[in-house]
């Protein structure tokens, strides 16, 4: 398995796998603009096995603090490793762009997410409350 940044040509694969591994509570429609957009920043991070994307991650650098968010993993590749190595490969990438913290962003009900932010060093936020909006 290599992790490596999205190409154009990974892009219907990528909006394949958050299709089929989406969230109830994932709200924000995925686009192809939005995630060919992603790739021309960089942003958009791959897992590729056997020539084909099984795990995709947004590490996103807005100046001040890195994200990360949209983990996906193919069921068939889950528990071997890719969501650790994406985060591992953010975590590079986002400290090649400056930053010194990370925000990721995980569901409040979403237990197999948490878990698997702590075991890649993340501690859960009770101080901070996130507001929304939908534009």
């Amino acid at each position: 398995m290599i992790v490596r940044e999205a190409t154009a040509a990974d892009l219907d694969a990528v909006l394949a796998l958050w299709e089929a591994s989406r969230s109830a509570i994932a709200v924000t429609e995925d686009r192809r603009e939005t995630a060919e957009a992603l790739c021309a920043k960089g942003a958009l991070l791959v897992a590729e096995s056997d020539g084909k994307v099984v795990g995709a991650l947004i590490a996103a650098w807005d100046g001040w603090r890195g994200n990360m968010y949209r983990l996906a993993v193919a069921p068939a590749e889950r528990r071997r490793g890719v969501a650790a190595a994406l985060v591992e490969a953010g975590h590079e990438r986002l400290r090649a762009c400056g930053a010194t913290r990370v925000t990721a962003l995980v569901g409040r009900e979403d237990e197999v997410a948490k878990a698997l932010w702590r075991s890649t060093g993340y501690d859960e936020d009770g101080q901070i409350a996130r507001f929304v909006r939908n534009l």
